[in-house]
């Protein structure tokens, strides 16, 4: 009997996160280090990868409802 693969995640890279953003580096960097970014993956090679899903889940978690 075979397996059938399981589809990967697709896992973006910190420019691609940047750009949705719109967002510069080192604002980044700062809202991380405050605790505030989207979770992320640091490889061994100290470079960064962001789930779809969880950058996704974390716009969602800001998302205001704005009644005026």
């Amino acid at each position: 009997m075979t397996t059938v693969p399981r589809a990967r995640e697709p896992h973006l890279k910190l420019a691609d996160v940047l750009a949705e953003l719109d967002m510069s580096r080192a604002a980044f960097y700062r809202m991380r280090a405050r605790g505030q970014a989207p979770r992320c993956i640091k490889l061994p090679n100290g470079h960064l990868r962001f789930r779809r899903t969880e950058v996704d889940r974390w716009l969602d978690d800001r998302e205001e409802d704005l009644t005026c």
